[in-house]
């Protein structure tokens, strides 16, 4: 995400969200997504 933030010339990210579910047999997976918003600050 930092990353991405960079590439379109931003210096900071707010409103930071992260999800999780579970996900296969038994719940044997764990899946992770986040997402912000990418922002310049003066």
């Amino acid at each position: 995400m930092e990353e991405q933030a960079k590439n379109l010339g931003a210096n900071a990210i707010v409103g930071i969200d992260i999800d999780y579910e579970t996900i296969g047999t038994n719940s044997s997976m764990l899946m992770v997504s986040a997402n912000g918003t990418a922002v310049v600050v003066e």
